[in-house]
Formats: C-alpha cells, sequence, structure tokens
C-alpha cells in the first residue's frame, strides 16, 4: 500500500462529500467498462447513497479520492466491492410465476419425450445467469427436482452465477427470514425447505437436496468469454438486460445464444423484450426464446 492510501486508511469515519458531477461521471464510465451497465444521470443520488458506506469503511472523505483508489492498476478487488455496491439485487422465489408454469407444463414434458425417443440424454443442464441472492436458482432446483427425479435416471446440472460477490455469498448460505416461505408452493415447502429452531428460529433454509444441486461462480456478463463449458438446455438472464444499454446488451445476448443448446430456451424478464434486437431467436411465450431453426453459434 502506498504512503497516501495508507495515510487515508486511516483517517477516522466520517461524513462524505456530497457526489459531485464528474466524480459521478467517472464513477459511471468505471462501473460501464467494468460490467457494462449504464447509469443515466437520474442514478446519481441512487449511486451516491449505495457507495458513502463504503467510503467511511475506507475512511475517504470524497468521491473523488475514492475514483483515484478505484482507478489505481492494483485495486481489482475495490472494484469488485464497488460494483456489490451498485448493482440492483431484488428477487423472489418462483417470481414471474408464468415461466415456471411454462416449465412445469410443456417444457420438461418436451424434455422427457425427446429422451423417450433418444434425441437428447436424459439430463438437463441450467444456467441462471444472474442468480442473486439465490432465489431462482433454487426454485429451478425444486421444479427440476420434482419433474426429473434422480431415481429416475435423470441427471440435473445447475449453475447459477452473479456479478455481486456479495449476492453469492447470501445465495450460497441459503438461509431466508421465514416470511419467504409465503412465496414457494406447499408441495415445494415442505419437500426441500427447512424451518429454522433454537437459535435459527425466524429462519428458512434450503434442504441439503437443493443446496448439494446448485454450483454458484462469479460471472461478468460483460466480461465474455465466460467461464462455462459446454451448452445449456435452460438459461434464465431476467431482470438484468434492463441495465445494459443497447451495445451491452447485444454482446450479453450473442454469448447467451452462443451457449444455448439447439432445443434450448432463453428466459428473459418480463419488461425485457428482445424484438429487433437478434434474428437468432423465435418467440414461443411471453420473454421465453428458442434458437431459430439453422440458427448457429457464431
Amino acid at each position: 500500500m502506498s504512503d497516501r492510501r495508507a495515510a487515508r486508511a486511516s483517517l477516522p469515519a466520517a461524513n462524505v462529500r456530497a457526489l459531485r458531477l464528474r466524480d459521478f461521471k467517472q464513477l459511471r464510465k468505471l462501473v460501464y467498462d467494468e460490467a457494462g451497465i449504464h447509469l443515466p444521470d437520474g442514478k446519481r443520488a441512487l449511486c451516491e447513497a449505495r457507495l458513502a458506506r463504503r467510503l467511511r469503511e475506507l475512511g475517504l472523505h470524497s468521491y473523488e479520492q475514492y475514483c483515484e483508489l478505484l482507478q489505481s492498476a492494483d485495486n481489482g478487488d475495490e472494484r469488485v466491492h464497488m460494483l456489490n455496491c451498485i448493482t440492483t439485487n431484488e428477487t423472489h422465489f418462483f417470481r414471474e410465476p408464468k415461466h415456471f408454469e411454462l416449465l412445469e407444463k410443456t417444457v420438461f414434458p418436451r424434455f422427457s419425450a425427446l429422451a423417450g425417443k433418444g434425441a437428447m440424454p436424459r439430463r438437463v443442464r441450467v444456467w441462471s445467469a444472474a442468480c442473486s441472492s439465490g432465489e431462482e436458482p433454487y426454485t429451478l432446483a425444486m421444479c427440476l427436482l420434482g419433474a426429473f427425479p434422480p431415481e429416475s435416471g435423470w441427471e440435473i446440472d445447475l449453475f447459477a452465477s452473479d456479478l455481486s460477490t456479495r449476492m453469492l455469498e447470501r445465495a450460497i448460505d441459503a438461509t431466508w427470514p421465514i416470511d419467504k416461505a409465503k412465496e414457494i408452493p406447499e408441495r415445494y415447502l415442505k419437500r426441500f425447505m427447512l424451518r429454522g429452531v433454537g437459535p435459527q428460529e425466524g429462519k428458512l433454509r434450503c434442504g441439503p437436496a437443493l443446496r448439494q444441486l446448485v454450483r454458484f461462480s462469479r460471472v461478468n456478463l460483460n466480461q465474455p468469454p465466460y467461464p462455462l463449458a459446454g451448452s445449456f438446455d435452460l438459461i434464465f438472464c431476467r431482470n438484468v438486460l434492463i441495465y445494459f444499454d443497447a451495445q451491452s446488451r447485444q454482446r450479453v445476448i450473442d454469448q447467451l445464444i452462443d451457449r444455448l443448446s439447439p432445443r434450448g430456451y432463453l428466459f428473459v424478464g418480463h419488461s425485457e423484450s428482445l424484438h429487433n434486437t437478434t434474428r437468432r431467436l423465435s418467440l414461443v411465450a411471453p420473454s421465453v426464446y428458442v434458437r431459430r431453426e439453422g440458427a448457429e453459434a457464431r
């Protein structure tokens, strides 16, 4: 650590000066370059509020100091902390329930029929590409285990990723307030979830069958190539494309399609239409796409 940085770190916690426009523009460029996320002018107050605590933790008094810290060559870890603070992470179990209805009524029966004809292996590969605190991949795990129990000869490969290391830690812990139980259908709640007792009273946790199924890793969708092997039958990338500008969004969509199997489905958020974005996909249900026949990876 340089003498100047050490001196800053030794400063006592104090009020942080307001985020000036020029510092916001620097932070906005750093966020865009690192993650492809576009922060419009209206997000200046949000950016200031979300980073203020981090500046106090570091003993910094201004966002100008923080920008200097972020721009130093040896501070990749701090850029990860910065993105942890900036990114929005709101999710629920069985969020956008029509997606899970489509899986259970249409997609899973199709996979079973294809496997019965020998047109696909008895294996389903799934990627939750912006998993936040884990509710989405654990929801997928419940649905998959319900449709393809291991004793039936099916193999499930479920991978979950996020930009935020803080969210990944929460996802791996797989523990939430007990109120989350209201989001989960009774049949899954009884089979897969645990109610806390004693010191854990008031908490809800995924049972071992779910925790053992999901593999978590940090993936920055803005920085291909992604550390993933093979293709996926289901890719969920919901409520994240809205944070990219057109150029970043196109790059991410192309990367997702490259990892989609010929029989696979791509799920995006209900507010994230891909209309006029790519000719490589066909819409099969609201915010659900399949690879267009003949559309190969780039």
